[in-house]
């Protein structure tokens, strides 16, 4: 895939700064986020680099942003857990301004490692549990108010139904025509799920955004490295990353995908995530245990009322490569989370019956 509208000499230039050992890098885009622009760069010596622009629309404290990764980084770091590493400037900074180009930051490319987009059978969903449970636990000694909101309300159901509103007031008639029925779906469903939000939780620093493609893999063993993706590291609730999870391991369909008829929730699947974030011991209290099926409802929903929203609003938030892109991914989502709706009760049972159990 081309690189434009950057240069590879412009992309080595923006890689030097991060004082990386001087060779001929070449770089490959990487297309699965929605919302920075990524590159690998692989040197001829074997080191590997990734290189990021910062979507400042998206995340305008740049500075909050870097702080929160740096932070949480350093509870994160350990043979267990490997993650990738901040480089730094000359000037120990993680990130570069670079007029006409904007921000950018790179991290070193974890070895052999590997990310999915589906779900491929129940140990890569039992893996999964594993390393977010390993996450939470090191994340637990934080201190949510020494991180910044990078994205304020993101996942308060409340602040996305107020933005679909003042959407549905300023969308032209053919994109209402054309989504008439996922409004009403939204409608119906914000005002069920309003009514059922889980009270009296602790805060976490959460990820706040774990679907599937955001955990590697050892090439090597099939295990669970780490989290990647961590813009959204941030306060938030524990059933707002059980509820990502599940969503994306669950359901081999893609997000996008236009034959809704390939959209399943497969509790197997859900049974072996439950196993994997029970396998070290317990980490959640008794609220947030009776929250994480509903996580599975929410999460699906809210990512799907804001792709509508943004489809309302002439796509200005997420990346789209044709017109109804933002509509399809939001009946996706609406269809999972009607899906979610149905299986509720078998939810619950598994996550409150195999967390309890360990």
């Amino acid at each position: 895939m081309a690189l434009k509208p950057y240069s590879e000499k412009t992309l080595r230039a923006l890689l030097e700064a991060f004082n990386v050992p001087e060779q001929n890098y070449r770089f490959r885009p990487l297309t699965n986020g929605l919302i920075n622009e990524t590159f690998l760069a692989q040197g001829e010596k074997g080191n590997a680099y990734v290189l990021q622009r910062i979507n400042t629309s998206v995340f305008p404290n740049v500075s909050g942003l870097m702080n929160n990764m740096e932070r949480g980084l350093s509870f994160l770091k350990d043979s267990s857990y490997p993650p990738p590493l901040l480089l730094k400037t000359a000037a120990h900074k993680h990130f570069i301004f670079h007029s006409g180009l904007g921000y950018w930051r790179a991290m070193r490319y974890v070895p052999d490692s590997i990310s999915f987009d589906t779900p491929q059978k129940p140990e890569i969903a039992f893996e999964c549990g594993k390393v977010i449970a390993n996450f939470h636990r090191r994340l637990r000694q934080a201190d949510p108010e020494a991180f910044t909101d990078t994205i304020p309300d993101f996942h308060r159901l409340d602040a996305r139904i107020e933005q679909f509103e003042k959407a549905l007031g300023g969308a032209k008639t053919e994109r209402l025509k054309n989504a008439t029925e996922a409004i009403a779906f939204a409608k119906d469903t914000a005002t069920t799920l309003i009514g059922a939000l889980p009270k009296g939780l602790p805060d976490r620093i959460c990820h706040n955004d774990t679907k599937l493609n955001n955990i590697l893999f050892s090439k090597k063993t099939g295990k669970a490295l780490c989290l990647i993706d961590l813009d959204t590291l941030m306060k938030g609730y524990f059933h707002y990353d059980f509820g990502d999870a599940v969503r994306t391991l669950a359901n081999p369909a893609p997000e996008d995908g236009q034959d809704h008829g390939n959209i399943t929730l497969d509790l197997k699947m859900v049974a072996a995530f439950a196993k994997g974030l029970a396998h070290s011991g317990p980490f959640l209290n008794d609220n947030e245990l009776k929250a994480a099926s509903f996580g599975a409802l929410l999460m699906p929903f809210l990512h799907g009322i804001r792709a509508l929203t943004d489809y309302l609003n002439n796509d200005l938030y997420y990346k789209t490569v044709y017109k109804e892109q933002n509509l399809d991914r939001c009946r996706s989502l609406f269809n999972f989370t009607a899906k979610a709706q149905s299986h509720m009760n078998a939810m619950s049972h598994i996550v409150t019956t195999t967390l309890k159990s360990v």
